[in-house]
């Protein structure tokens, strides 16, 4: 198996406006810059309580600026399955495709289901859509 070193760089300007606008902390991993919170939600698995940014994360990146600022944006977040349809709704509103929405853990309670989702739009843009859109979750 192949593996990539992680690279750990300083955060841009452009970066730390993107991280503020959804409330995250800026990281710059591979020269990628991210925006990463953990949700806070009472949970466990396999009835342990559980506060790991692996099981209650909400992580954001962009990357690749094309001539017209235009990046490519990711997000996950991790979600109650009743924010599911709410937040799937309010992010295609916005121009944002979701493209998984899955569970990533066996036993666990409360039920935990993740988002992703993509678009192509300048990154202070998809931020505050992205910001927007959350305001459906608990």
């Amino acid at each position: 198996m192949k593996r990539v070193q992680i690279r750990i760089g300083r955060p841009n300007r452009l970066c730390r406006q993107f991280a503020r606008i959804l409330g995250g902390t800026p990281i710059v991993i591979n020269g990628i810059c991210t925006a990463q919170f953990g949700r806070v939600i009472p949970a466990t698995i396999l009835g342990r309580r559980t506060e790991s940014p692996l099981a209650l994360p909400a992580a954001f990146s962009f990357e690749k600026m094309d001539n017209r600022g235009r990046t490519l944006n990711l997000g996950e977040t991790v979600l109650l399955q009743s924010e599911a349809n709410p937040l799937m709704r309010e992010l295609k509103k916005r121009g944002i495709t979701v493209t998984a929405l899955h569970n990533h853990w066996l036993f666990e309670n409360p039920r935990l289901m993740y988002m992703h989702f993509e678009s192509i739009d300048q990154p202070l843009n998809f931020a505050r859509k992205v910001r927007e859109a959350f305001r459906v979750l608990k």
